[in-house]
């Protein structure tokens, strides 16, 4: 990743390095250690195994701790992330073994080993980082014993970690940890006990290089059974755009063309000639929608998570969002939502003007608020549930209060400055045809030609495209896969874009034939449903 970051502009990598979307941990820093220097190991979180988007801090439960316990300062995307680093009782120094050494001896009540029992009882799992390198490990386990009653279970805690690291000269390279199932704790009954914990380190030389030390967390996606997958995915997306294509083509050369030579042919005729289908509202085919403000904000709206969505995968495909860069992706998000709130209000407000809308200073609110709006609720209602359940993912106040500042100092600006540019720069909307005076009346449709089957079906064929990838990244999101293959990712994306301008054009003109000139909301609630 350093390799492809250093081959990016100057100016592109000084504005990245600038918001911190680059960050300087794991291998985009070369840390050189001496013998027997300590080397800072972080503990970061605790939580269900089978349940990952919910985590603890670590010292939630009543683990050995550090007086008092220090917080690493961490970056907005690591917040943002739910990443809660803090000082590790456990003192890895470099090249320095170490056997069963203790950490601390502690007396556990009643109350924190049904804590720990509970934990144990949900597959917990631990997550700290040495030298930015992750390291996960269970707390303990469940001995079933053949058993199916949950009351014959017994429960045991693991008390020795045992840390495996690799170096290459004064690098570290790989840490991996292991329990030890000869030392462990019986805390099946509600009874106070003592406990030592203990650690052990054992270091190893690798020929590894340092700039190649993360790819062992990228190869999972990379494996040959998953690469034929995500190539079957792309397979099943060009056959998709093929049919869609070739759909397409029938319909506008065989009817189309004939409704063109049909006109055409006979001059003198062409007007006592009854007009059908799509020819009969061709006067009502632009006259303006209801709700035209709304319209507009949500084309702004759309315009700019179209353009946030370009930017992302350009910084992916440079390389930027390598595993574990903690919050580089949150980061980035954040920052280039910030810096494309003008395109926002440039292409609402331009849009509003040139259906003759008057007041566009309401229309620039309108856009303003449409996302950020329901967003912040959303924000509002799981932020008090992780505050109240006590989850990494809880925002403290003071990330809470650079969000706004950001929303208030960036967004908000640049938003108004793109508003103004669209109004100083709108262009009056010529339409090809004439618009009547007054709307044609509609005839009765059937059910199937009504909005939401006619979303229904405008949305299975995009789906079909993309859903083997959309499995992954949700694997990726609320699970431990790691999604590294953006280049897939971004063909995908090229062709999820073909099939939903195919598909919509398709179900515009089938509205159209059916004599349904309304299809200003009807065309963005099919592509509202698409993405």
């Amino acid at each position: 990743m350093r390799r492809k970051a250093m081959g990016m502009a100057p100016a592109t990598l000084s504005l990245l390095l600038c918001f911190g979307i680059i960050g300087v941990s794991s291998d985009s820093s070369d840390h050189r250690y001496k013998p027997n220097e300590v080397v800072p190991l972080y503990a970061n979180k605790v939580g269900p195994f089978h349940n990952p988007s919910v985590t603890y801090r670590y010292f939630d439960l009543p683990f050995c701790s550090p007086a008092p316990v220090k917080d690493k300062w961490e970056a907005l995307g690591e917040v943002l992330n739910g990443d809660r680093l803090v000082d590790a009782p456990y003192k890895l120094e470099f090249r320095a073994d170490h056997d069963s050494t203790s950490v601390c001896k502690k007396h556990l009540t009643k109350e924190e080993v049904a804590r720990f029992r509970s934990a144990v009882d949900k597959e917990y799992y631990f997550q700290m980082y040495y030298d930015d390198l992750p390291v996960w490990g269970f707390i303990g386990k469940v001995d079933k014993d053949g058993g199916t009653d949950p009351r014959e279970y017994k429960y045991f805690l693991y008390r020795h970690i045992m840390f495996e690291v690799f170096h290459n000269n004064d690098n570290v390279i790989e840490i991996n940890a292991h329990t030890d199932t000869n030392s462990m704790v019986d805390i099946t009954e509600d009874k106070e006990i003592d406990v030592e914990f203990m650690y052990s380190v054992k270091w190893k030389e690798t020929v590894t290089p340092f700039e190649k030390r993360m790819e062992k967390y990228s190869q999972s996606s990379s494996l040959p059974q998953h690469l034929e997958i995500h190539w079957f995915s792309i397979v099943n997306s060009c056959v998709t755009v093929l049919l869609l294509t070739g759909f397409l083509a029938t319909i506008l050369m065989r009817v189309l063309k004939n409704d063109f030579v049909k006109y055409d042919h006979d001059e003198e005729t062409r007007d006592d000639q009854e007009e059908t289908g799509w020819k009969y509202v061709h006067g009502d085919v632009f006259r303006f929608p209801n709700n035209k403000s709304l319209l507009a904000a949500c084309l702004g709206s759309g315009t700019q998570l179209f353009a946030l969505a370009i930017f992302v995968f350009a910084l992916a495909l440079v390389g930027v969002f390598y595993p574990y860069n903690r919050g580089a992706l949150f980061t980035a998000l954040m920052v280039i939502y910030a810096l494309t709130s003008g395109i926002a209000g440039y292409t609402a407000t331009s849009f509003y003007c040139q259906m003759e809308g008057s007041d566009w200073v309401r229309n620039l609110l309108l856009t303003g608020f449409l996302f950020c709006g329901p967003l912040f609720l959303t924000f509002c209602f799981l932020n008090t549930v992780a505050i109240v359940y006590n989850a990494t993912a809880a925002l403290p106040f003071g990330t809470i209060l650079v969000i706004v500042l950001i929303w208030a100092l960036v967004t908000s600006p640049l938003l108004i400055l793109g508003g103004i540019a669209g109004r100083n720069r709108k262009r009056e909307f010529l339409a090809p045809c004439r618009t009547t005076k007054y709307p044609r009346e509609i005839p009765a449709l059937p059910w199937y030609r009504k909005t939401i089957p006619q979303m229904a079906m405008a949305g299975f064929l995009p789906f079909s495209a993309i859903y083997i990838e959309l499995y992954y990244i949700f694997a990726s999101v609320w699970g431990h896969r790691i999604y590294t293959i953006y280049s897939i990712l971004s063909v995908v994306f090229v062709i999820l874009l073909i099939v939903t301008a195919f598909i919509t054009v398709a179900m515009t003109y089938f509205q159209l034939a059916a004599e349904d000139h309304e299809w200003w909301w009807r065309y963005a609630f099919n592509c509202f449903l698409i993405f």
